[in-house]
């Protein structure tokens, strides 16, 4: 059956080069597969941030093999993405890097091909090139080389019969990036010495390349096995041979950032954890999401589509958070097809996020505080005259009510039209693990109740992490709980958080 067909019976299978790990570096035909797929079947050097772009229903498998390790062989890995694809499903099958550099991509398309399953391959950003890239060493170089050769360090170079022709790549002129080798180093270095290759040819291992947990050490041929033994270096890295390594002392960009090495936890839903991520992760930061709560309908859905519908017959709507925006707007453009039928009426928002949310609608902003909270908000109302004036609170299930109480008290006829509640997200147990296995520098909480529902996790704190809080509400609820706060930002706002928990790193 040709690759590019799909029988009726069957489904299709595309197998994804998924990056070496930053995910900005994953492909957008990469990601329009993952949205697409029914069964998403990935491995250890995935990002598993890929998976929020799966669809809630799609079955996620995990197949994390590395050396030494395999949860699925490879064999069980063929037979799987063929059953799925036999039973009419769509299958992604992410792989790290590219599927067909040492990723036996290949292998599972030729399977699919035997098995009479249409497949496709998506090329990925391979590591051989973005993890020196990312370490500030250019594979290529006008004043070092203009040739480059890839190998893979997977076999063991002292068995007798060697797939690997260690003289040949010895004597390559330019450049040589292997990858799969740092636990046969010693022996991999020794062979190309002894094959010609000059012993003081510098060198560079760069490990989880692209990522905020990058590390790079650096050497020569004769010195680099000396150096990972002595700092416990491990695998998954990618390893630079040449001149193009000295380089790296004037073009290090990306382990220069500010969050450079920092792991942060991220609390917030996971349809809004992607902003915090990828400002955190801009700044250097190694971001693990584990999200606590998740948003859903309101109970009475009829209750709130009504007050959506009559929202034009209101002097005033105040929107208190960027959810209850998306929501009420969600609503909105059921009943109506033109924005004017929201009417005359003025619209509030409790701070930037909120009125950011608002201004993706094609709406103005009419009033906003200063500080970002409700008492801010209720200062901003009280120099506005609202006795006698309809207001309309967009807001979710649980929300403190002293702007409902204020609001009323200077007069104003208030209706509260309740758009969403927050619920326990599923527990994320893999991100889970990864925090009580390997902790973390900073965990963040964006409302008191990401709090709540952390705390519910019963997740205990690593010894020495630091607790950051959007704003003074949070913080109470912290408190409340006997937790610490270390961070707060000033500025209660997803931005003003990111740059608190930068200040106070970066003075450390």
């Amino acid at each position: 059956m040709p690759a590019a067909s799909k029988s009726s019976s069957t489904g299709i299978c595309y197998l994804v080069g998924a990056g070496p790990g930053d995910p900005g570096l994953l492909t957008i035909r990469g990601k329009e597969c993952i949205e697409l797929a029914d069964v998403v079947v990935y491995d250890y050097l995935s990002n598993v941030e890929f998976l929020r772009y799966a669809r809630p229903d799609a079955e996620k498998i995990y197949v994390g093999k590395k050396a030494k390790d395999h949860t699925l062989t490879q064999e069980g890995i063929n037979k799987l993405i063929v059953e799925k694809a036999r039973a009419g499903k769509i299958v992604t099958r992410l792989k790290g890097g590219d599927p067909v550099l040492f990723g036996r991509g290949a292998e599972e398309a030729g399977e699919l091909v035997d098995a009479g399953i249409a497949f496709e391959i998506v090329p990925g950003i391979t590591s051989a090139i973005a993890g020196p890239a990312y370490a500030g060493i250019p594979v290529t170089h006008r004043s070092h080389c203009s040739q480059l050769t890839i190998f893979t360090g997977h076999e063991d170079p002292t068995k007798q019969e060697s797939s690997l022709d260690y003289a040949k790549i010895a004597q390559a002129d330019g450049t040589k990036v292997m990858l799969m080798g740092v636990e046969r180093i010693e022996e991999i270095t020794k062979k190309l010495i002894e094959n010609g290759a000059k012993p003081n040819t510098p060198i560079a291992l760069t490990r989880w390349a692209t990522t905020g947990r990058q590390r790079t050490i650096e050497g020569t041929l004769e010195t680099i096995a000396g150096i990972v033994q002595e700092t416990g270096f491990k695998a998954p890295a990618v390893c630079v041979i040449g001149t193009v390594v000295l380089e790296r002392d004037k073009l290090n960009w990306f382990e220069k950032r500010p969050l450079f090495g920092k792991r942060i936890v991220v609390t917030r839903t996971r349809q809004q954890a992607g902003g915090l991520t990828k400002q955190l992760g801009q700044l250097g930061a190694s971001v693990l999401e584990i999200p606590t709560i998740k948003i859903e309908p309101p109970q009475d859905l009829k209750a709130f589509g009504q007050l959506v519908m009559d929202s034009h017959t209101y002097e005033w709507i105040v929107f208190t958070s960027p959810n209850g925006v998306d929501r009420f707007f969600e609503m909105f453009y059921k009943l109506y097809d033109d924005a004017r039928s929201i009417g005359a009426a003025k619209i509030a928002a409790i701070g930037p996020g909120t009125a950011e949310r608002v201004k993706a609608y094609h709406l103005a902003v009419d009033l906003m505080p200063e500080k970002f909270v409700a008492e801010g908000l209720i200062k901003a109302f009280k120099e506005q005259s609202v006795e006698n004036q309809t207001v309309l609170w967009v807001k979710a299930e649980s929300t403190r009510e002293v702007l409902g109480n204020e609001l009323v008290g200077m007069g104003a006829i208030l209706d509260e039209a309740i758009a969403y509640r927050t619920v326990p997200e599923d527990a994320d147990h893999e991100s889970i693990t990864q925090f009580k296995e390997e902790g973390a520098d900073v965990i963040t909480f964006t409302s008191s109740s990401t709090v709540e529902h952390f705390l519910e996790l019963k997740v205990p704190l690593p010894e020495g992490i630091k607790v950051a809080s959007i704003g003074p509400i949070t913080s109470d609820t912290l408190r409340k709980h006997g937790v610490r706060i270390d961070i707060e930002a000033k500025e209660h706002s997803i931005p003003g958080l990111v740059k608190a928990i930068e200040k106070h790193l970066g003075s450390k």
